[in-house]
C-alpha cells in the first residue's frame, strides 16, 4: 500500500491559504491514483514540531546505549518524524514565503528530520530518490528577471536542502502574485495572479499522478 506524506505549513488554514489548497489538490488526485492508499497528514501550523535541540542534535550521533536521559527523550521524538518520513512513498510540502524565506515552522521540522548517516549523506538512506513536491506561493513574484528575483530564498533554500543533503527528488509547484488581488497597488497583476493559480492548480494534479 502506497503512502503519502502531506506536510501543510501556511499560518491561514481553509482558503486563505493558497498553498494548502494546491496540496489538497495533490493529495486528492494522488489518493485516486493510489486506490486504498494512506496519507500521513502534519500541519506544522497548527501542530508545531519544537525545534531542535542540543540533547536531540547530539543524540544523533551517540550510541544509543551511551546517550543520556535527557538526549533519549529528545531523540525520541526526532526519530518519530524520521520514520514518519522513512514511511512515505512520496511527499507533498505546502510552503508559503513569509519574510523571504520559509515558515520557521517547516524549518524546524527539516532540521529534526535530517540526521547525518541515515536521512542525509548516506547511501542506504530510505529518503534517497524519493519524489517529493513542493508547493510555493508567494504574494509578489520572484521569478528570474523581477525586481525581487534576488530575494527569493525559498526554492533557492528548498533545492540545496532537499537534493544535496536528502538526495530526494523535487518538483516544484509555484503560485505567485497570491496577493494582487488584496493590494490596491497590485490590481493591474490580479490577471496574471489569476494565471498563476490555475497553472499550479493544473500543476499538482501532473506531479500527483507521477508521484
Amino acid at each position: 500500500m502506497a503512502t503519502l506524506l502531506h506536510i501543510d505549513s501556511s499560518t491561514f488554514a481553509g482558503r486563505a491559504s493558497t498553498s494548502r489548497a494546491i496540496t489538497e489538490t495533490f493529495r486528492r488526485t494522488w489518493l485516486e491514483e493510489n486506490p486504498g492508499g494512506e496519507v500521513i497528514y502534519r500541519d506544522l501550523a497548527a501542530e508545531p514540531v519544537p525545534h531542535i535541540t542540543a540533547d536531540a542534535y547530539n543524540a544523533g550521533s551517540v550510541d544509543p546505549a551511551e546517550r543520556t536521559e535527557e538526549q533519549a527523550r529528545a531523540f525520541a521524538g526526532r526519530l518519530a518524524l524520521i520514520e514518519e518520513l522513512e514511511a512515505a512513498d512520496a511527499v507533498v510540502i505546502g510552503v508559503p514565503m513569509y519574510n523571504f524565506a520559509v515558515p520557521s515552522t517547516l524549518k524546524a521540522w527539516l532540521d529534526q528530520v535530517i540526521l547525518i548517516g541515515r536521512t542525509a549523506l548516506s547511501p542506504e538512506s530510505k529518503v534517497k530518490d524519493m519524489p517529493v513536491t513542493v508547493v510555493a506561493t508567494r504574494g509578489g513574484s520572484y521569478a528570474p528577471g523581477t525586481p525581487r528575483a534576488p530575494h527569493e530564498h525559498v526554492l533557492n533554500y528548498l533545492e540545496s536542502v532537499l537534493t544535496v543533503i536528502l538526495a530526494m527528488e523535487p518538483t516544484f509547484i509555484v503560485a505567485d502574485l497570491t496577493l494582487a488581488a488584496h493590494i490596491p497597488a497590485m490590481e493591474h497583476l490580479v490577471p496574471l495572479g489569476e494565471q498563476s493559480r490555475a497553472d499550479a492548480f493544473e500543476a499538482a494534479e501532473k506531479a500527483a499522478r507521477a508521484a
